[in-house]
């Protein structure tokens, strides 16, 4: 079960959440794309590391500042927190001293930043579950594979029609009946599939599910080597791609990367001008004003 969050302040920052019970989805390269595009939009961004593990966007922020001071370069990084993990016998005790940890670091940049990126760790643990507590847009990466479609919901193999609710969209349904309780606030919550086939195996069963569990579906990015490639110079596909930034020649697969990632963070609406910000405002206006919970967060209708 979730714990009351009493984290989430009004006038707080927007707080992107970036999660998934699956491994090697693409969650640390979509958690540094948004921070990096919305640092261009010159919003002023915090980051949260909670995967104490791999502790994979630290190391990409590392990675970031190592090159920029390398190649002499000016690269924009956001105001960066990871939380460690507490290694007490007792869990209560452990649970504790990481909540601990966790409020200060958000207080320690709530009010020094616009958006606060929470990269999460691809296990269920207490700090992953309080992260989806506080996120106002939830992004959870998803390879296009039925096998990393079960952490959403199972499927019948013969009609592939889905049959019951997966444990990680039991826990944001969960977590968003907390939220309600708590502020009323919605959480934005948007399914990137990413390393898409030509086939698109998943994408009817995204369809399904979304409109049952409440969220969006986009495409993301494709199987190219320029991600992982980017992660051990800390780039984005949203930097320069020119020599001094780069150290080489962009070709064909850096524009295209460039491309599709800026046309997904365009499909995000995320809050970053007016427009977006008035949007965001009705959208919550709006389901303040509808009384009865979303049934699909209580149980799978046929």
């Amino acid at each position: 079960m979730l714990h009351a969050a009493p984290i989430a302040v009004p006038g707080s920052p927007h707080v992107i959440v970036v999660g998934n019970e699956k491994g090697g989805s693409g969650k640390t390269t979509i958690a540094m794309h948004v921070a990096v595009a919305l640092l261009q939009q010159g919003q002023r961004v915090g980051t949260i590391d909670l995967d104490s593990n791999q502790k994979g966007l630290t190391r990409y922020i590392e990675n970031r500042r190592i090159w920029a001071n390398y190649r002499r370069i000016e690269l924009a990084a956001p105001l960066h927190r990871d939380i460690p993990r507490a290694e007490g016998k007792r869990l209560e005790d452990n649970e504790a001293e990481e909540l601990a940890a966790f409020e200060a670091a958000i207080a320690s940049v709530s009010e020094s930043v616009d958006f606060l990126v929470i990269d999460t760790p691809s296990t269920d643990t207490y700090l992953m579950r309080l992260a989806h507590l506080i996120a106002d847009t939830l992004l959870t990466p998803l390879t296009d594979s039925f096998l990393d479609f079960g952490t959403l919901g199972a499927i019948d193999p013969i009609t592939c029609e889905i049959t019951a609710m997966g444990h990680y969209g039991a826990m944001v349904c969960e977590a968003r009946r907390h939220r309600r309780q708590f502020d009323r606030s919605q959480i934005d919550w948007v399914v990137i599939r990413n390393r898409s086939s030509l086939s698109r195996l998943v994408e009817r069963s995204l369809g399904q599910l979304g409109g049952r569990l409440g969220f969006r579906h986009l495409e993301g990015c494709a199987e190219r080597v320029v991600y992982r490639q980017f992660f051990t110079s800390g780039l984005t596909a949203l930097d320069p791609l020119d020599q001094a930034t780069l150290g080489d020649r962009a070709n064909r697969s850096h524009q295209a990367a460039q491309q599709e990632t800026r046309d997904l963070i365009e499909l995000l609406r995320l809050p970053i001008n007016d427009r977006a910000r008035r949007r965001a405002a009705a959208r919550a206006e709006w389901f303040a004003s509808a009384n009865a919970p979303l049934a699909a967060d209580d149980v799978l209708a046929d």
